[in-house]
């Protein structure tokens, strides 16, 4: 009988722990990890990994999956890129606990806010559950490539207890705060790790109107943070726009120094928040001094929209030709954008943007040249003017519309153009090299799963290590150790999962293994393979060799193998490591 199930021998093995890398062997037993260093012995199967890093699965803890766990095993595009846990129900957005009469407007607030089609939702999802521990059943029901995890969402929470009560600016009575406090805090018990919230404009329902939670008080903040606090766990994360009078970290620090329990927020720049990211840190930096655990939540580059004529956004949206043909079939579309004559007329016309808080946001999209980047086969995501609409154009001769138009126009009207929002408020990412080096600070803001005709974030992973380690042509790159503590070890410890982020003998056998000089991101592409044909866009990965979940393989040379090991996180998760090897 062999010893172990699996050995992966003679890689270059970066265990996540911030530890120097080494060359050793990995061996699997029972789904987990039972020695690491000279391996003797045999398996059932041997893995030549010689040239290759080993790293554990990344755990990506901002995603928005809380649809699609419910009815997709593979859990794309996330597991593409060496991801095996994902935490879900982020933003306080989620489907649970959902009254039978609040489906069809829970659904209108996820694609409003995170842009997941409605009919994509209203199609996959059964709704076999109403409470939150029964969603958690349902989900417990679907084999899975990753194991998943969730926050309690402030807005279905709001919604269950205050019914038609909830709209926007609505309060809630006492009865009412102790209503959604126990929801929580059963939740909690049952497994959910932690509750989320999102106070920002940015953040509306399909009917455009600001989502519960964005003007709550604190009482009721605190409330719900206490109710974490007699369940004994759980992340409380949030969006938030950090108003001033608002006074967050305020109640974030008495949150976390009462109940002990970590709050994180979505540390950004932002033209959306009052307080620069500089002021938020040192926010944090003044409540963490008394005591308390906030954490900040950053992203790994701009964060922002992938453009396209069949995406959710394009600059030419608020033009009146638009209008014209933005309801037809594509192949009519194409036809028209097609013609030269309809596109002299679109290109000569006045953007004419709705009334809105965002029209700010609105005339970036429209009018913001100089940051609409194109993307081309080797785009790179920390992108400089010469690559923007306004530089492109400049050097060719013509209007930054004119080449914007154009360039939508290639491949037979497929191509793409970026636009970086959130956190390039400077052209670059420079800001980023401090707070990678923070303990206070963890990798977060992917979305996967959500933005779903906008981005697709979720192949940070893979962006960090490409990027990050190995092509930044600026100075001040990160060392592979860092990178991969980064975002297995510490994220996993955010929340209490113990059991993996390492590779470590007693660990959970979630393993990378990764050609690392050959690791790239490809071309993103525009599918329409949602339930009821919804849209979203994909990026897949070259480099990872193997994916590795609970000692099983799921991915192998980017390819789904159809193995299942995941399953469903209730609470932290503890492990006996040993520090010793074979």
């Amino acid at each position: 009988m062999a010893t172990h199930d699996m050995i992966i021998r003679g890689g270059t093995i970066v265990d996540g722990t911030g530890r120097p890398r080494f060359i050793g062997d990995v061996a699997i037993r029972d789904g987990l990890i039972s020695a690491v260093g000279t391996v003797h012995g045999d398996a059932k199967e041997e893995i030549d990994a010689t040239g290759r890093i080993v790293a554990p699965g990344w755990v990506d803890i901002h995603t928005h999956y809380d649809g699609q766990a419910t009815w997709d095993a593979e859990m794309a595009p996330s597991s593409w890129h060496g991801v095996t846990t994902v935490v879900m129900g982020n933003c306080g957005v989620g489907f649970a606990p959902a009254a039978p009469n609040r489906h069809e407007w829970l659904i209108g607030l996820m694609e409003g806010v995170e842009d997941i089609p409605g009919t994509a939702l209203a199609e996959g999802m059964t709704w076999n559950w109403e409470t939150f521990p029964e969603y958690l059943d349902a989900l417990e029901q679907l084999p899975r490539t990753v194991d998943v995890g969730t926050h309690v969402p402030h807005g279905a929470v709001r919604a269950y207890v205050l019914g038609e009560r909830e709209q926007p600016g609505a309060v809630p009575t006492a009865d009412d705060i102790e209503k959604m406090a126990a929801i929580v805090e059963d939740g909690v018990r049952a497994g959910a790790l932690g509750f989320s919230t999102s106070r920002t404009v940015i953040h509306k329902s399909v009917d455009g109107e600001l989502v519960p939670g964005t003007t709550a008080t604190p009482e009721e903040l605190i409330a719900i943070g206490r109710a974490m606090g007699r369940a004994g766990h759980g992340v409380f994360e949030l969006a938030s726009d950090m108003r001033r009078e608002w006074n967050e970290f305020e109640w974030m620090g008495a949150i976390s120094r009462e109940t002990g329990l970590p709050v994180t927020f979505a540390a950004l720049q932002s033209i959306a928040k009052e307080l620069p990211l500089e002021e938020q840190i040192a926010e944090m930096d003044r409540q963490n001094a008394t005591g308390a655990n906030i954490v900040a939540a950053i992203a790994l580059r701009g964060n922002g929209v992938v453009m396209a004529w069949r995406g959710t956004i394009h600059p030419f949206l608020w033009r009146s030709s638009w209008a014209e043909i933005a309801t037809l079939p594509w192949d009519e579309q194409l036809a028209r954008l097609s013609d030269p004559a309809f596109k002299a007329r679109l290109l000569a016309e006045d953007n004419v943007f709705p009334e809105s808080d965002i029209v700010h946001l609105y005339r970036m999209i429209a009018q913001g040249w100089d940051r609409l980047y194109e993307m081309d086969a080797d785009f790179d995501y920390e992108p400089q003017y010469e690559h923007s609409m306004a530089g492109r154009a400049a050097a060719k001769g013509v209007s930054p519309a004119e080449y914007a138009y154009d360039l939508l126009m290639q491949d037979g009207g497929t191509g793409f153009i970026y636009l970086p929002i959130l956190n390039y408020s400077d052209g670059n990412l420079d800001f980023l090299e401090a707070l990678q080096a923070r303990e206070d600070c963890v990798n977060s803001l992917s979305d996967g799963g959500a933005h779903c005709g906008t981005i697709c974030d979720a192949a940070s992973p893979t962006f960090m290590l490409q990027h990050w380690v190995r092509d930044r042509k600026r100075e001040n790159r990160l060392t592979l150790e860092q990178a991969v503590k980064r975002q297995c070890h510490d994220t996993a410890r955010l929340y209490g999962l113990d059991d993996r982020g390492v590779i470590a003998p007693g660990t959970i056998a979630d393993i990378n293994v990764i050609d690392f000089d050959n690791l790239r991101l490809l071309k993103p592409w525009l599918a329409f393979d949602l339930p009821a044909g919804g849209k979203r866009l994909l990026q897949k990965a070259e480099g990872y060799d193997l994916t590795i979940k609970s000692g099983r393989v799921t991915f192998r040379k980017g390819e789904w193998t159809g193995e299942t090991p995941g399953g469903v996180l209730r609470g932290p998760q503890r492990a006996e490591t040993r520090e010793a090897a074979e």
